[in-house]
């Protein structure tokens, strides 16, 4: 797929991230599938950038077909490459295991982490029309996961860990089609990854009635995954809190990035945090505390950053 790309520049302000007179730190940023929460995270941020910085920092906004993708890109990425995914992913890259079984490359290694981003969280979507209240009512239905992303592979091995894979008709077609597909009655539901509110659940919601299904405590502990409620009135027709599983995630760049650059990107990440939380409220669940998280080397530029505010880190402890 032609990747969606979003361009965000400003003019250059002088010696923010201490280059010389009209020099500008430009970065692009992989997130996800355009349409998800975590593609429009990615804009916010860098819109964030750009202001936090006086225009020294140019980012631009990449579309992605997931976390996998993201990892894999490292191979053939340079200086400015940042991209999102859970930290588990990087481990098991870095690892060889999984998903990333026979095919590991140096330049995992290489990996380093900056901050954190709101966590991902599973949705299951269904129509009303499906009568699908829990997950045991998805037997018989047909299932859009879409192909390649987080959420697909997440959605799968649940439906694989609650005895549903055998009875569930998994629909071939992108999680980009999910709407549409639902609206049309052509899928009963569609599951995706993405912190709440999720944009293609809000669309959903806005446009046929829909249940968002909880898990059980059960089914939560069998996870493996963090629990994480959805409170009532999140999505169009939510009467009730959704409880479900998050995974954290953050933001990953590489050892050939320089010092100072992560040291900016970080700082001005945390110095705008609050601002991007009064107009997106996901920005708000974005604690300090969500740095015990990162299980990733932190590149040694966002380091200098969390010593200097003291704050806690991995590396701290």
């Amino acid at each position: 797929m032609i990747a969606l790309k979003q361009t965000i520049c400003a003019a250059v302000a002088v010696g923010l991230l201490g280059n010389a007179a009209g020099a500008e730190t430009r970065v692009t940023y992989k997130s996800a599938k355009s349409g998800s929460s975590y593609y429009q995270m990615g804009v916010e941020l860098a819109e964030a950038m750009k202001a936090g910085s006086g225009g020294d920092i140019s980012v631009t906004v990449e579309e992605s077909q997931g976390s996998v993708q993201n990892v894999m890109e490292v191979r053939a990425r340079g200086a400015d490459y940042v991209f999102t995914t859970p930290p588990a992913l990087v481990g098991l890259a870095q690892e060889g295991k999984a998903m990333f079984e026979g095919k590991t490359a140096p330049a995992f290694d290489d990996i380093r982490a900056l901050f954190p981003i709101p966590s991902l969280t599973m949705h299951f979507v269904m129509s009303q029309n499906s009568d699908a209240t829990s997950m045991a009512d998805l037997e018989g239905k047909s299932i859009l996961l879409g192909k390649g992303s987080f959420g697909a592979t997440e959605g799968a091995k649940y439906l694989d860990m609650f005895g549903l894979s055998d009875s569930v008709e998994i629909a071939d077609a992108e999680l980009s089609n999910a709407v549409a597909a639902l609206k049309n009655g052509q899928i009963d539901g569609f599951v995706t990854a993405g912190s709440f509110p999720a944009p293609n659940v809000v669309e959903a919601a806005a446009s046929t009635p829909v249940n968002v299904i909880s898990l059980s405590d059960e089914q939560i502990a069998q996870s493996k995954r963090t629990r994480i409620v959805i409170p009532a009135g999140t999505y169009a027709g939510q009467e009730q809190d959704v409880t479900t599983t998050s995974l954290p995630v953050a933001a990953f760049t590489t050892t050939k990035m320089d010092d100072e650059t992560a040291y900016q990107l970080t700082k001005t990440y945390w110095d705008n945090k609050a601002k991007m939380a009064d107009t997106s409220p996901w920005w708000g669940n974005v604690t300090p505390e969500l740095m015990s998280n990162i299980t990733t080397e932190l590149h040694p530029g966002a380091l200098r950053y969390y010593e200097e505010a003291g704050i806690a880190t991995k590396a701290s402890q």
